[in-house]
């Protein structure tokens, strides 16, 4: 499975919103999942919870 356009896009967006720090693709990717990775949920479940209503085209 690859990542959608969508994603592709917003991904695209970020990076261009941090043209002013220089950031890559990569460090914007890297920042985000220290974000979800420091945050205070329960991982397993969401990443679940994600998965299957992808699958199911509902996310």
């Amino acid at each position: 499975m690859s990542i959608t356009d969508e994603l592709v896009e917003e991904l695209d967006e970020l990076t261009e919103q941090c043209v002013d720090l220089q950031a890559s693709r990569s460090e914007v990717v890297e920042a985000i999942l220290t974000a979800y990775f420091q945050g205070d949920i329960d991982h397993e479940a969401r990443v679940r919870e994600l998965i299957i209503r992808r699958r199911k085209g509902t996310l």
